[in-house]
């Protein structure tokens, strides 16, 4: 029997903008799991992140700091059975990332991987971070989701290399908007979820249901939302 999840992933740009509206746009998403980019990660990180959560009606599952901005938060439905937070390495000039990750379970049976990822604006190194993010992904003992953003079109060649191995939930399964960035006037598509073996896309797309202005006023990204079958 399939077990149906709703993944969110969202840049919140450091909470510097509306942080109610952020949290009214998750809130409209219903998600069961909800993978953060530009998560607080400097002073009094862990009480900006829980209240993050507390007022999304969700709970911290990992990250934050120790991933350097990727977080992980999700309901009530989830059961954490793991979690890890790894660093890449950091290139002179550039910002530190890492990568968030959980292992979850819905319900008995239905286990499912989750990984937040912000991937680097330099090429070179998002071309590592890509295939490091590919080894972790493959290193999962349960079906997996990565969810991210990726700082970069679908045309390019890392997009196309994790969509390669992790097929993309918006080709597979196109609902709501496409482009992600920026919020005001999106026209480039950056974020995106990914499925690996056991999980199916039923639906994924920047959600519709959000009030616009709160979706304008609560990130400079828009978030994707996408439906799975485990």
């Amino acid at each position: 029997m399939s077990v149906r999840v709703r993944v969110l992933s969202y840049n919140v740009r450091s909470l510097r903008d509306d942080r109610r509206a952020l949290a009214r746009v998750i809130r409209a998403c219903a998600p069961d799991v909800v993978c953060v980019q530009e998560a607080p990660r400097f002073f009094r990180w862990r009480k900006q992140a829980g209240e993050l959560a507390r007022l999304s009606g969700l709970v911290l599952v990992a990250g934050g700091a120790p991933s350097c901005g990727t977080m992980i938060m999700s309901s009530l439905r989830a059961a954490v059975e793991s979690t890890e937070e790894t660093t890449f390495p950091l290139v002179r000039g550039a910002h530190r990332r890492g990568l968030a990750s959980a292992v979850l379970r819905f319900g008995r049976d239905a286990r499912l991987a989750v990984v937040s990822c912000h991937l680097s604006l330099l090429a070179a190194e998002r071309r590592d971070q890509g295939e490091r993010l590919l080894a972790r992904a493959a290193a999962f003992d349960a079906p997996t989701v990565v969810a991210g953003d990726l700082n970069e079109t679908p045309a390019g060649a890392t997009f196309r290399r994790l969509a390669g191995v992790l097929p993309d939930a918006r080709e597979r399964a196109p609902v709501g908007g496409e482009f992600t960035f920026p919020a005001g006037a999106p026209r480039r598509r950056i974020d995106a979820v990914l499925c690996g073996p056991g999980v199916t896309p039923l639906a994924c797309g920047v959600p519709t249901a959000p009030a616009p202005d709160d979706l304008a006023a609560a990130s400079d990204h828009l978030p994707v939302l996408a439906t799975l079958s485990l």
